[in-house]
């Protein structure tokens, strides 16, 4: 948790200042002040990890009181604000260390507030104080899950992954997990496993409200699944809505999510839209799940040579294979003739285990929960262990660069 302690003579300004860092999680707004001449006595008081200084008030008392403040306090990280971009300069002189120009918005400050966590240290961010709760830090770990086609069971790899991850992670604010359904016009997460929502609020209403997007409305438009901890923001409740969305609210959302939940899995849609596209940017791993037949080990080559197109996506990429060991899906294709195909080691199965997969799903429960010593679950948590590094993925059959499926070698 990140103590912050803003001046700002001029009270409209102030309250939107202040509307603006009550509304993030990691941040405990220890004190206020409306006169620059006391902020100086409210450090001394508070001792904060960040001072917010608003410069436009009276700009010669604000700089002033920033050269005293960094000569006094020379570890205080301070953040400037203000309409001159003459006077932000200035006030980097005296001493302050990061700036923002007024009108500020979230994901400005959200940037801000993550460089000066980052930067400082602060024990504070680890350490509760004053009956503060303590939050991790450390960034998100971001995973997208990306089908070859429909029906090779994304969706229920991305929300039971998601589960699995929960249950390994310490109940404390910071530490959870959300899915996101990024399968903007046919997506059923909500559905995958039984979750409580207040708010009839999807993932559109979001990109309605984009600007004035904070950590409340995003809390209230995810559903729960309390017994889990897994959190599930919706795709459009309307097939019209979809049109609201572009990648640009994705990685607004993405990142405002991210200050929130240790761990993100966006579940993607089949069509690889530009929505889809800004997801596998700002994911770290990207699981592209296939299943041993022919329509899907093709399109995952298809996949592999267009995401290579852009620099650095096929490097996330791991593939994954669900439902091995099925007569219904298989079509006698081996594991090794399928590295051969793809051009890339296979990097987890998920076995064909029906009977606990359909049940947990009519329960309305995530596998690890309703069926935590089946195969498919077993092998869920494998891979979740593998993701963390904390387990190396079996040793894949030694793999050939090669399109046999078009007929190249």
């Amino acid at each position: 948790m990140q103590r912050v302690a803003i001046v700002d003579p001029t009270d409209s300004s102030r309250e939107s200042l202040r509307t603006l860092l009550l509304g993030v999680d990691f941040v405990w707004l220890e004190a206020e002040c409306t006169r620059y001449e006391y902020f100086f006595d409210v450090i001394q008081q508070s001792m904060p990890d960040l001072a917010v200084v608003s410069l436009d008030a009276d700009k010669g008392k604000a700089l002033q009181m920033i050269g005293e403040l960094s000569i006094e306090h020379p570890k205080l990280p301070i953040l400037t604000i203000s309409q001159d971009h003459q006077a932000l300069l200035q006030s980097l002189q005296k001493g302050a260390k990061y700036f923002l120009t007024h009108p500020v918005g979230l994901e400005d400050m959200l940037a801000a507030l993550r460089r000066a966590v980052g930067e400082s240290g602060s024990a504070s961010a680890d350490q509760p104080s004053g009956g503060m709760p303590s939050r991790n830090q450390a960034a998100s770990n971001i995973i997208a899950v990306l089908g070859s086609r429909g029906g090779v069971g994304t969706t229920s790899i991305a929300v039971n992954l998601a589960a699995t991850i929960a249950a390994s992670l310490p109940d404390e604010p910071g530490s959870g997990v959300a899915v996101v359904d990024l399968d903007l016009a046919l997506g059923d997460a909500d559905f995958a496993i039984e979750v409580n929502g207040m708010e009839n609020i999807s993932i559109a209403d979001l990109a309605r409200n984009i600007e004035r997007l904070d950590m409340n409305f995003l809390r209230r438009a995810l559903a729960k699944h309390e017994a889990s901890r897994l959190a599930i923001l919706r795709h459009p409740l309307e097939i019209q809505d979809v049109g609201v969305l572009h990648e640009g609210h994705i990685e607004r959302i993405v990142n405002l999510l991210r200050v929130s939940y240790s761990h993100l899995v966006l579940d993607l849609s089949k069509s690889v839209l530009p929505t889809d596209l800004m997801a596998l940017r700002l994911a770290d791993t990207v699981l592209l799940t296939a299943q041993l037949e022919v329509s899907s080990l093709r399109n995952v080559v298809r996949l592999l040579h267009y995401l290579g197109q852009e620099p650095g996506l096929t490097d996330k990429v791991k593939i994954l294979l669900n439902r091995v060991g099925s007569d219904a899906v298989e079509e006698g294709i081996s594991l090794k003739k399928a590295e051969e195909v793809i051009g890339k080691p296979i990097f987890w199965q998920i076995p064909n285990d029906p009977k606990a997969v359909i049940a947990a799903r009519v329960a309305g429960e995530p596998l690890v929960r309703h069926s935590p010593k089946s195969r498919a679950q077993q092998a869920l948590f494998g891979l979740a262990q593998a993701l963390a590094g904390r387990t190396a993925p079996p040793e894949p059959a030694k793999s050939k660069a090669a399109w046999s499926l078009f007929g190249k070698k």
